[in-house]
């Protein structure tokens, strides 16, 4: 399975917001979406950075309730790693275990088209993995 077909199953709603908001206003967010990372667009629709809950947690531990006042471009993750459509769980599951993040932004022609956590990415890789079981029994039931 690829980063198409996961979207295709899940959809490709993405919550996103701008650089000039507050933390507190991403915490509402998160917070009401249940969600763990907020993708941060430009004026054209292109990833500009992302905030998550560790973005959060990091503000709040270095400056305190003060913080939430600050907008999210002094504390959002710049340097985003994204994928494509074609990237594979494979690919995925290594660009989240190297770079240690959760979430990955999938873009296309510059534009923001979904965004893959890694929630989405575990039930794609059991669902592989029991349809590979379920191919082995059967091969080994009609050997």
């Amino acid at each position: 399975m690829n980063v198409a077909g996961i979207l295709k199953s899940k959809g490709s709603e993405i919550v996103t917001a701008t650089a000039n908001e507050t933390l507190r206003d991403l915490a509402g967010t998160l917070a009401k979406r249940k969600i763990g990372a907020i993708v941060v667009t430009d004026a054209s629709g292109g990833v500009a950075g992302i905030f998550s809950e560790r973005d959060l947690v990091r503000a709040i531990a270095a400056s305190g309730e003060s913080a939430l006042n600050d907008l999210v471009r002094e504390h959002m993750t710049k340097d985003v790693v994204t994928c494509a459509r074609d990237d594979t769980v494979a690919d995925l599951m290594s660009k989240m275990t190297e770079g240690r993040f959760r979430h990955l932004p999938v873009v296309e022609d510059g534009k923001l088209i979904g965004i893959i956590s890694i929630g989405d990415v575990v039930k794609r890789r059991i669902q592989e993995t029991e349809l590979e079981v379920e191919a082995m029994r059967g091969y080994i039931a009609s050997g």
